[in-house]
């Protein structure tokens, strides 16, 4: 039986709305104890100094990519959980645009078996089950197979414009219990727009890609929910109209949850001046309102989740032409560090603000039960130094690609261990 005792840890707990200094006692992967100070030690016991550190519960991806299986180069399953390790996240959930795609129970099976032959103490990989099954996004998969597979819930990688089938996948999709995903994005008004359309797209020479492409396509989804009633989550929020619809729909009772990646938090369409290709995202970085009011949406609970949404490519795939690039940019490594220096550290949000976004909340908008941090629970959980200092580069990335606008800087905060 292991036994490891977590002395003066600043422990924060969304469950409780509690953010306080104490020790921490685990056995045998199990929370013991948590204590302002335990006395009590058990024999063999190994007693670590955790003053400065962090201890939170485990942080919840809502979607990320993988390449394998397809693009084993970009990504494999295990460096994906590696890296999600690294990053502090105990559960981390796969969207289904692999290829094959995640259509059918015989490539969830093929997953579960890749998780089961790697290491127990990285993260638990759920699994998004595709919505559609055809290169066109036209024909339904089945559904209720799938389930019976064992995914978390349903989402497809891309938008789907065709709202008659967006209608009868919520139809089917009540009796099954299960959470389903939707990137909200019109294409015939996005077409070839490559950053979010406003004053920086006409200075930095990029088409625009207008922001009524996500609003008309969250307003048309927001109307089919309130025709079935169907639980549903909302993907990639990005503009600040998205927030303002969001928030009108949950205060009519909607049932719905949303969320915005981190880098949307973090970033506007400012960064682009540099055409560094990982800032070529899907969706694109928004204005500077675009960024407050999700910084605004996530402080006032409009907004449930910060999900990574990891998206590895090759050195080959990104070294083009910005408009060119492939988009999308890895984090899983990243988020929990540079979130809390720029909002953490700056008093913008509360540790417990932006803890609960990263980890009790995404387990909930996928129905599962989130961490807790009180004796008798299984040890899920996240030790964090927002002090210790590292360069992001190849050797010190766990993921197999390196496409971040932050190659080569060296950051402040890093996870120091998990318990999974």
């Amino acid at each position: 039986m292991t036994k490891e005792l977590l002395q003066q840890v600043r422990v924060i707990n969304p469950i409780s709305n509690t953010d306080r200094v104490a020790d921490v006692l685990i056995e045998d992967g199990f929370i013991k104890s948590v204590a302002d100070k335990i006395s009590d030690i058990p024999d063999n016991t190994s007693i670590r100094d955790c003053a400065s550190l962090i201890l939170g519960p485990g942080l919840v991806d809502l979607y990320s990519h993988s390449g394998e299986p397809g693009f084993e180069e970009r990504e494999t399953v295990a460096s994906l959980l590696k890296a999600a390790a690294a990053g502090g996240f105990t559960r981390i959930t796969l969207l289904p645009d692999t290829s094959p795609s995640i259509d059918n129970p015989a490539v969830v099976a093929q997953l579960q078996q890749l998780c089961k032959n790697s290491n127990s103490s990285l993260p638990l990989l759920n699994i998004w089950g595709a919505i559609t099954k055809d290169v066109k996004g036209e024909k339904m998969t089945e559904l209720a197979d799938l389930k019976n597979a064992g995914v978390v819930g349903f989402a497809d990688g891309d938008a789907l414009n065709n709202l008659a089938l967006v209608r009868r996948v919520l139809e089917y999709l009540q009796p099954l219990r299960k959470p389903a995903a939707f990137w909200c994005c019109d294409r015939n008004i996005s077409s070839d727009g490559i950053m979010r359309e406003g004053a920086d797209s006409i200075q930095w020479g990029l088409p625009g890609n207008p922001a009524a492409s996500e609003t008309s396509a969250i307003a048309a989804l927001l109307e089919l929910v309130a025709s079935t009633f169907t639980p549903t989550h909302i993907m990639r929020v990005s503009t600040k109209r998205s927030v303002e619809l969001i928030e009108d729909a949950k205060a009519k009772g909607l049932p719905i949850t949303a969320s915005t990646t981190w880098m949307h938090l973090l970033l506007d369409t400012s960064s682009v001046k540099s055409y560094h290709t990982a800032l070529n995202l899907k969706p694109p970085l928004g204005n500077p309102e675009d960024m407050m009011a999700l910084r605004r949406g996530m402080r006032e609970g409009i907004l449930d989740a910060i999900a990574i949404d990891h998206s590895p490519f090759t050195y080959e795939e990104k070294t083009v032409a910005f408009a060119q690039a492939p988009p999308g940019a890895i984090g899983l490594e990243l988020a929990l560090p540079l979130l809390w220096q720029n909002l953490v550290e700056t008093g913008e949000f509360t540790a417990l603000e932006l803890w609960k976004a990263l980890s009790t909340n995404p387990a909930e908008c996928l129905n599962q039960s989130p961490s807790n941090i009180v004796a008798g629970e299984k040890a899920e959980l996240t030790l964090f130094n927002p002090q210790e200092t590292w360069k992001v580069d190849s050797n010190n990335l766990h993921s197999l690609s390196s496409n971040t606008p932050w190659l080569g800087e060296e950051l402040t905060g890093k996870v120091v261990g998990i318990w999974c």
